[in-house]
This record gives C-alpha cells, sequence and structure tokens, in this order.
C-alpha cells in the first residue's frame, strides 16, 4: 500500500463522486500535485448507495443551472473519460396532489424553461402513459422533464479516477485524514493516518463527514448525516423500457428500472441524524401505505435487496459551495442533501475555477456557508 506524497500543491478530501470530480477537473487543467485522499475505498461512502437519478428540475436556478450542466457532462461522459456509466435519459416525473404543489411546480418549470430545460406540466393521464405503474386517484398533475434520468453512481466515480490519474493525479485509498494544519489564517498541511502532508490548498469533499472535517480547519460546515434506505425488487412483467424516474412528491416515494426490476425508497420522517447505515425495516410500513396509495401495483413486487446510505443535509436542503474566509484556501463542496452524485460534474467545474481565481460558469456565492450566519438561507424545494 503506498505511502501519501509528503507534499502536494491540493489535497481532496473525499473519494466519492464530488472528490474524484474535483480531482479529475483540476488534473485536466493543468494544476500540477493533485492529491486526493479517502480513507477507504472510493465510492465507498454515500456514492455507492446512491439511487443515481439525475436532473435539472429544481426550484432554486443554481440547482437548475448545476443540474443542467451536468447532465451535459453525463452525456460525454464516456467520450471525455472512456467509462460507460450506464446512463438512462428516461426523464424524471414528479407527481403532485395539491394546488400548493402544482403553483410550486409551475413557477419551477417557468424558471427551468427559462434556463434551457425542456421541463413541462403534464395532467394525471399522461403521467399514467408515462409511468403505467402508477395509479392517479387525487393525482391533481405532474411535472416531466426528459432530459432526466440515471446511471451508475459507481461507474462515474471510477471513470472520474482514472481520468484524473492519467492527467498526473495522485489518488490515495485507506488514508484517513486526522488534521489540518494552519499557520495565522493559511493552510500549511493535511495530516493522515499515513503520514502528514504539506500543502497550501484543502478542499472538503467529505460528503456526511465533512463537519468534522471542518473543523479541524476551524471552519464550521453545518451538515448533519441521515440515514436513507432504498429497496430493489425481482423482476418486473411488462416493466416499461423507458420507464422514468417517478416521484410521488407528497410521500416522497420514488422508483426508476433496475435492470429486470426496480430501485425505490422514500424518506423516512422517524429517522433521526447520525452515521447509522445498517438497514432496518421500521420504513415498510410507510412504503407500503405510500405504494398501496400511489403505486398500487408495486405491493405485488418481491422484495430482493437493499440497502442504506447517508445524506449530507444542511438546514435549507441546499449545498454548501465555496472557500472558508477565516482559513484562506480551505474550499469545499458538500451539505448536498441528496443531489450532490447528480451535480458533481458542474461542480468539479466549479471548484476548480475557485482554485485558479477564475469565475465559474455561475456565481455559486450564495452557496458559501457563511448564509447561515447571515441569516441568508437558500432553500431548495423539491427535494426526494
Amino acid at each position: 500500500m503506498n505511502a501519501p506524497p509528503a507534499r502536494a500543491e491540493v489535497v481532496v478530501i473525499g473519494g466519492g463522486v464530488m472528490g474524484t470530480s474535483i480531482a479529475y477537473h483540476l488534473a485536466r487543467a493543468g494544476v500540477e500535485d493533485v492529491l486526493l485522499v479517502e480513507r477507504g475505498e472510493l465510492a465507498s461512502g454515500s456514492t455507492s448507495r446512491a439511487a443515481g437519478g439525475v436532473r435539472a428540475q429544481f426550484s432554486d436556478e443554481l440547482n437548475i443551472l448545476l443540474g443542467a450542466r451536468s447532465l451535459e457532462a453525463f452525456a460525454r461522459f464516456e467520450r471525455d473519460t472512456g467509462q460507460d456509466i450506464g446512463l438512462h435519459r428516461v426523464g424524471y416525473l414528479f407527481l403532485l396532489s395539491t394546488p400548493e404543489d402544482v403553483a410550486s411546480f409551475e413557477a419551477g418549470v417557468r424558471r427551468q424553461n427559462a434556463l434551457g430545460v425542456p421541463s413541462r406540466m403534464t395532467d394525471p393521464a399522461e403521467a399514467r402513459r408515462l409511468s403505467p405503474l402508477i395509479g392517479t386517484e387525487g393525482l391533481v398533475a405532474a411535472a416531466f422533464s426528459p432530459d432526466d434520468g440515471h446511471c451508475t453512481p459507481e461507474a462515474v466515480v471510477h471513470g472520474y479516477a482514472a481520468a484524473a490519474r492519467r492527467h498526473g493525479a495522485t489518488l490515495v485509498r485507506h488514508c484517513e485524514v486526522t488534521g489540518v494544519e494552519t499557520r495565522g489564517d493559511a493552510v500549511t498541511a493535511v495530516v493522515t493516518d499515513r503520514g502528514r502532508i504539506a500543502t497550501s490548498t484543502v478542499v472538503c469533499a467529505a460528503g456526511a463527514w465533512s463537519r468534522a472535517v471542518g473543523a479541524m480547519a476551524g471552519v464550521d460546515l453545518p451538515v448533519e448525516p441521515l440515514r436513507r434506505q432504498i429497496a430493489v425488487t425481482g423482476p418486473v412483467p411488462g416493466l416499461p423500457p423507458r420507464l422514468p424516474m417517478t416521484i410521488d412528491f407528497t410521500s416522497s416515494l420514488y422508483f426508476h428500472a433496475e435492470g429486470p426490476g426496480l430501485l425505490l425508497g422514500m424518506s423516512d420522517p422517524d429517522e433521526s441524524t447520525g452515521f447509522a447505515t445498517g438497514t432496518h425495516d421500521r420504513w415498510i410500513p410507510r412504503l407500503c401505505a405510500a405504494m398501496e396509495h400511489r403505486a398500487p401495483a408495486l405491493l405485488d413486487l418481491r422484495r430482493t435487496g437493499g440497502w442504506a446510505g447517508l445524506y449530507e443535509v444542511t438546514p435549507d436542503r441546499n449545498a454548501l459551495i465555496g472557500e472558508a474566509r477565516s482559513v484562506f484556501r480551505f474550499l469545499y463542496a458538500t451539505g448536498f442533501s441528496g443531489h450532490g452524485f447528480l451535480q458533481g460534474p458542474a461542480v468539479g467545474e466549479v471548484v476548480r475555477d475557485l482554485f485558479l481565481g477564475h469565475d465559474p460558469f455561475v456565481d455559486i456565492t450564495p452557496l458559501r456557508a457563511e448564509r447561515f450566519a447571515a441569516d441568508a438561507p437558500r432553500p431548495e424545494v423539491n427535494c426526494v
């Protein structure tokens, strides 16, 4: 097992989609001595347990732009990196059951359309045609965007990792960060269980573990870990070949095709914050109730597996992206509250530009961590 180098120009902490995307974009831009450290295996944290959805259907303009930019990157991912990511652009379909949600999504669709996203509102009958497994009782309307879809998270990570290495980056696994050294207001080193790494720049992309990493440098990153569970079913007879990612917005029940079966999940309001990732069946009665109401055909399917992972949740369910004001050259990209995987490509570009002192393609100033101290939250409505 190779030890990390004693020095690097920039150290990226975290080997999920965010960290590997950042390392790739930095190395491809010609930054020398890019080092990524991951305490386990690449993609072994939240990324490997994500549902894999990719979309630009958000309520917040910044999330729309980050999502759309990432969709473009996912579409050319194999050409850019050589890695097939199993991209299925089958669309996202949000099912809406209240006038308030319809009004919110109508406003979101107008905002998305103005930014070039081809989303649209639709009626219950068309929603049923798009996603035949649903029932329409109580359904008022739906929102659909054909450019959205899903792909394989681990494949994205390994594609970025391999491409980052080809561009000269070093990726070290099984290397846990235990401290960040500073002198005055500047970063001087990252300390790991396998040695000290002198550096002038740190990028925190540690997902649900980011608060602890920030604290090492005296930076407050208000991120809380929250367990979310996913179930996988056996084969579904007559599964539509282009079944969209389907979300019942009221209950948060969602599903998409996974091989011959389905991957499905939903939020659990009884779940408390913490790092537990063991699976349990306490959420199943609520899941079954949601299926009975919105997609009764799912009740007949056999559950063949599943897993639990961690969301990295912020108070306004929106990301933290920026550079710390208190510590020069401590950058961060975390707190995505469930939509980090799908924004990974675009955020890699943004962090690259922040490091180089360039203006990113979108102004992410409103996503700085200091917004909470300034009482300026940036809420995202379209969370799953």
